[in-house]
């Protein structure tokens, strides 16, 4: 791949996010592919086509070489980012959708813990891959197993995925109750009696016969149409928006290139990030026990002031010691990139797909994920492109414009999104209409959801027959 230039470096990051938007094949966000998979399908059967898609993307990008190089890499980001938007979104719902209420924050932001941990073993290949470098068949090698070792975490969760239940929220949305029925006691065996179990499943059947019962609602037109639903959709979507645009891509993928401009050996740089990584997975796990417990909007929150100052203090010392200078101040700038980095994995990381996956209901809930998960995308492509012409031509000043961001999403997240944690799915009906039109009240874990007039509760009778009937 020889030296691309920094704005060759940014295509090759963006568009990674241009498959996952997949703008390259229906010119809308995530829509047609990953929601399609997810609703008609199965979560796990998305998640397995995501997987096999991710593998035919690394194969072209391990076989990049010659004067198509550069065009094969860029064939295989777009593949392998269609395939990370499948799992992206139907892994959360899947976790969401299985998940007892109280612990559903904590079952999705395991989904990130396995983000992490996957990005913290990309560095320490990239890191070991640097001392086979002997000749220069060593080299030719070298980065494609780093690549291609992909494969193996690709292998395990695609032959795992086919033995999990399928959803019980799902398998109610098509009509097969008695299999929602033997999944959902799967499920909670251990952790709730068949008296809980039956009274969760007739719940789920009341919501989705709801919502079915709504017509329009079970088209992506209603996301747009229904106010309710819209109001829903465009704060999933500046929340995932807001969770790239706060810098997170450019940490992600440029991470080696900001330490080699504080003065740091490639290797050391490498080495740098992986650490970076490592802690990050104890704080992502640090938060699967804090997000059910102090709330999604205070991990936000806290998350967004953490990046802010981390952002600040390396502008700050970027202009007063510039050129690398000051060796203080370039271990400094190295802290507070960690400490970025760890308001990050408390806040915007794993809080942004939680939100988003527990808000919709069941008969949207795949396409307003989806749609939702493209603003992230669309954040991931500007930011892509514009931190490493940024950094190179406006240097640390660059930090300030996303120190702005940081501190702009506090107001937007205390003003705007409704905390959710502890509610059971089937209440988001209930707490977003008080949020939205003030209606006056509280709503415990316990508060039945509230239905359209003139419901036909056929389904959900039927549902209660056929568990009265076992």
């Amino acid at each position: 791949m020889g030296h691309p230039s920094p704005s060759r470096k940014g295509v090759i990051t963006a568009i990674y996010y241009l498959g996952t938007c997949e703008w390259i094949y229906r010119g809308i966000s995530y829509v047609f592919l990953s929601h399609a998979a997810s609703d008609y399908f199965g979560r796990r059967y998305s998640a397995l086509a995501g997987i096999l898609t991710v593998a035919v993307g690394n194969a072209f990008e391990c076989g990049a070489t010659g004067g198509g190089a550069y065009a094969m890499m860029i064939v295989g980001r777009i593949i392998s980012g269609v395939g990370v938007g499948m799992l992206s979104t139907s892994v959360p719902l899947y976790q969401s959708e299985v998940a007892p209420a109280g612990k559903r924050g904590k079952y999705v932001v395991l989904n990130h813990v396995g983000f992490v941990a996957g990005l913290a073993a990309g560095f320490w290949v990239g890191y070991g891959i640097t001392f086979w470098d002997g000749t220069e068949h060593d080299v030719y090698v070298s980065w494609r197993f780093s690549l291609a070792v992909i494969l193996i975490p690709c292998f395990i969760f695609g032959a795992g995925l086919p033995f999990l239940p399928e959803t019980p929220r799902w398998l109610i949305e098509h009509d097969r109750p008695a299999e929602a029925r033997k999944s959902l006691s799967w499920l909670r065996e251990g952790s709730f009696d068949s008296e809980a179990v039956d009274a969760e499943l007739s719940r789920i059947a009341e919501s989705v016969e709801a919502y079915r019962a709504q017509g329009a609602a079970a088209t992506w037109t209603a996301l747009f149409a229904d106010g309710d639903l819209f109001a829903r959709l465009w704060r999933a979507s500046l929340l995932q928006f807001m969770a790239q645009m706060c810098g997170a891509t450019a940490m992600k993928y440029y991470l080696p290139t900001l330490f080699a401009r504080l003065g740091l050996p490639t290797r050391v740089t490498l080495m740098a990030g992986g650490i970076e990584s490592t802690l990050k997975i104890a704080m992502t796990v640090l938060e699967m026990f804090l997000i059910d417990r102090l709330g999604r909007r205070v991990t936000l929150t806290a998350g967004c002031v953490a990046m802010g100052v981390a952002m600040m203090i390396n502008g700050v010392l970027g202009q007063v010691y510039p050129d690398n200078t000051n060796r203080a101040a370039d271990v400094v700038c190295v802290v507070f990139i960690f400490i970025y980095a760890l308001g990050y994995s408390m806040g915007f990381g794993p809080a942004a797909w939680v939100y988003g996956s527990e808000i919709f209901p069941t008969s949207v809930r795949a396409r307003g994920l989806n749609f939702s998960a493209s603003g992230g995308a669309i954040g991931s492509i500007i930011v892509a492109q514009v931190w490493p012409v940024g950094i190179d031509t406006i240097g640390s000043n660059i930090y300030f414009f996303f120190m702005a961001v940081n501190f702009v999403c506090i107001p937007i997240i205390v003003l705007f999104y409704p905390e959710t944690k502890g509610r059971p799915l089937e209440d988001m009906d209930f707490l977003f209409n008080k949020a939205i039109r003030g209606i006056e009240g509280e709503i415990d874990e316990h508060t039945e959801p509230v239905l359209p007039k003139n419901v036909n509760t056929s389904s959900a009778a039927e549902v209660r027959r056929e568990l009265e009937e076992e």
